[in-house]
C-alpha cells in the first residue's frame, strides 16, 4: 500500500466533523445526436475529506499539525474514521454477523477477505475493506455464528482466515460484520496557516485522499 503505512488513527474527536466521502471519475462525451457516451475511469470510487472542516480551536490546529509532521505529510499512509460509512451496515444499526456476504465456502478455501456491497435493484458495488478495526470482526456460516476460536480477522489487511477445523463446507455462504477505517494519506505537501485568519473563522483547507489496497 504505497510506500508506507502508519497504522495509526487521524484523530477520532476531530474527524466526526470533517467533510468528504467518495469520488467517481467519469469521462462524458457529447456525440452529435445530443446523447452521450459515459465511461468509469475508475473501477472503485476514491474516498476525499477535508481535515480543515473539523478544527474548531487553536488546539485542533496544533493537533493536525503534530499528525501530519508524524506522517511526513504526503509520505506515510493513516487511518481515518468516515463520520458516516464506518461499519458493515447502515449508521445506527447494530453489527451483526450476517450484515456483508464475503463469499461461498468450497471446503478447503480458509481465507476470505472482507467487502462491503452497495446498491440497489438497478446495480451494485463491492468495496474491499482493508483496514477493519481490531477486535471488531463476527463471522457467520450459513447463519450460524462463529465462535473466535473459529477464525481471526487480520486488522492491516482485512483477511478472515479460519482454523483449519472450522473451514466453510463446500456451498456454505460466508458472511460477516465489521467496523472498519479508510487507509488515508495527506493529499497536500504543505499546510498553510494564519493565524488571524483562523481566528476569524476561516478554516484551512486539509485534504486527505484514500489509498486503494
Amino acid at each position: 500500500m504505497g510506500n508506507g503505512f502508519h497504522d495509526v488513527r487521524f484523530p477520532l474527536r476531530l474527524s466526526l466533523s470533517t467533510s468528504g466521502g467518495p469520488v467517481r471519475r467519469t469521462d462524458i462525451v457529447n456525440l452529435s445526436n445530443g446523447r452521450e457516451n459515459r465511461n468509469s475511469r475508475w473501477r472503485d470510487a476514491r474516498r476525499s475529506y477535508d481535515a480543515g472542516s473539523g478544527l474548531r480551536s487553536v488546539a485542533d490546529l496544533y493537533e493536525v499539525l503534530e499528525f501530519f509532521e508524524a506522517r511526513s505529510g504526503e509520505l506515510y499512509g493513516f487511518r481515518f474514521r468516515d463520520p458516516v460509512d464506518w461499519t458493515s451496515t447502515r449508521p445506527g444499526a447494530a453489527i451483526t454477523p450476517g450484515d456483508q456476504p464475503i463469499g461461498i465456502g468450497d471446503g478447503m478455501k480458509a481465507a476470505f477477505p472482507l467487502v462491503k456491497t452497495y446498491g440497489d435493484a438497478a446495480a451494485g458495488t463491492n468495496r474491499r475493506i482493508a483496514k477493519p478495526v481490531a477486535g471488531s470482526v463476527v463471522i457467520a456460516v450459513d447463519g450460524l455464528p462463529q465462535p473466535p476460536s473459529a477464525f481471526a480477522c487480520d486488522a492491516a489487511t482485512g483477511i478472515v482466515s479460519f482454523a483449519i477445523d472450522a473451514i466453510p463446507p463446500d456451498g456454505a455462504s460466508v458472511t460477516a460484520g465489521f467496523a472498519f477505517d479508510v487507509p488515508v494519506r495527506f493529499a497536500t505537501g504543505r499546510i498553510d496557516i494564519n493565524l488571524q485568519a483562523f481566528n476569524a473563522g476561516r478554516i484551512p483547507t486539509i485534504p486527505l485522499t484514500e489509498i486503494i489496497p
